[in-house]
């Protein structure tokens, strides 16, 4: 079995080194393909911009969480290595050699390498996108020639964002090939998941807080079970520690609580604002189907969570950054879904009282 394992990673090396040796101009490319493949940018920027339809935005923060969720547990079982350390600490290169693999800012992340959590969340956001904009132009009528020609190219385009956030986190050295594949089919198996699943829409606050709990007992009860078993679950913190380039590289947002908090505070977030009175005034009353108004709420959200992303919780004492953590991240959803709407909604009224 490691036999095996050692010729599936060496063949991930020698993919990275050829990347690397012969796209040395495509550095820049994939670090930004990258940075757009992460999560946050799904919570920050695509969440407000798709609530413009509401059960689309939902599903789309849904598959996020649990998605990513799903990812976690996956890691701790699979105990995955990364490319940039296990060059290193291995030696199945004692006879021979070690290949020279570039490392850069965004490869040194501390968590288990597999499935991969940017190649998993991609593909089940950008799924649920694909699938959500040909329903929509489907509607209930038959297919027309336009549409078909429109189900190639998002498809195609949906393939094409795969490929090069694969093709990406090998370069970086931060994923094996046979890790970003299992990830693109996690991520488009849970977000096929969810397409069937019609509870999420009108979900209640304490259906939200019970699967947060939920979630988070359970994360935190495997981890548990497997610390009592001897299984240390953070061993790959000592070796990003260890073999990265350069400490200031290793950052504590990557651990996996860090990543668990944020996704159970955002799936709070996002029940506490459905439920709140200040979505019901602003989002179902009359003003809140008038697409100025919901483009308005867009912009508004992109520009102030685009400022709020800039905060970054203190990382000195854990446990205060995983809370601070949990609470931002709820923010967003919250922002987005409730009180920039109803901010909004007040203002316009106010404007339109005064001009009658």
């Amino acid at each position: 079995m490691e036999e095996g394992m050692n010729v599936l990673h060496d063949f991930g090396i020698q993919s990275t080194r050829y990347l690397q040796v012969n796209y040395k101009d495509s550095q820049d490319w994939f670090i930004l393909v990258s940075v757009i493949a992460d999560l946050r940018n799904a919570f920050y920027v695509l969440f407000p911009i798709w609530f413009l339809r509401e059960t689309v935005g939902i599903k789309l923060l849904w598959v996020a969480v649990v998605g990513d969720w799903i990812n976690l547990v996956f890691k701790w079982i699979l105990f995955g290595q990364r490319p940039y350390w296990w060059v290193l600490d291995t030696d199945y290169y004692s006879n021979t050699s070690v290949p020279l693999i570039k490392q850069f800012p965004v490869t040194c992340e501390t968590g288990p390498g597999s499935p991969s959590g940017h190649a998993m969340g991609a593909a089940g956001v950008y799924y649920v996108m694909v699938t959500s904009t040909l329903a929509i132009f489907r509607g209930k009528k038959r297919p027309t020639y336009g549409f078909r020609c429109l189900n190639i190219i998002l498809w195609l385009g949906f393939w094409a964002v795969q490929l090069n956030v694969c093709l990406s986190r090998i370069y970086l050295a931060a994923h094996f090939p046979h890790q970003v594949v299992a990830g693109v089919l996690s991520g488009i198996a849970v977000a096929e998941t969810f397409s069937h699943i019609r509870g999420i829409y009108n979900a209640s606050l304490k259906k939200y807080c019970l699967i947060t709990f939920f979630l988070f007992g359970f994360a935190l009860g495997f981890y548990l079970l497997l610390k009592g078993l001897g299984v240390d679950l953070l061993w790959t913190l000592e070796k990003a520690k260890r073999w990265c380039e350069r400490p200031e590289w290793v950052h504590l947002d990557t651990t996996p609580f860090a990543s668990l908090f944020k996704n159970l505070g955002t799936l709070f977030g996002l029940g506490l604002a459905l439920n709140s009175s200040m979505y019901r005034e602003s989002c179902k009353g009359k003003l809140g189907k008038s697409l100025p108004f919901r483009l308005a709420c867009i912009a508004a959200s992109l520009v102030l969570l685009h400022l709020f992303d800039t905060l970054r919780p203190p990382s000195q004492i854990e446990l205060l950054f995983y809370a601070l953590s949990f609470c931002k991240s709820a923010t967003v959803p919250f922002a987005s879904a409730s009180f920039i709407p109803y901010c909004l909604a007040r203002v316009l009224g106010q404007t339109h009282r005064k001009s009658l």
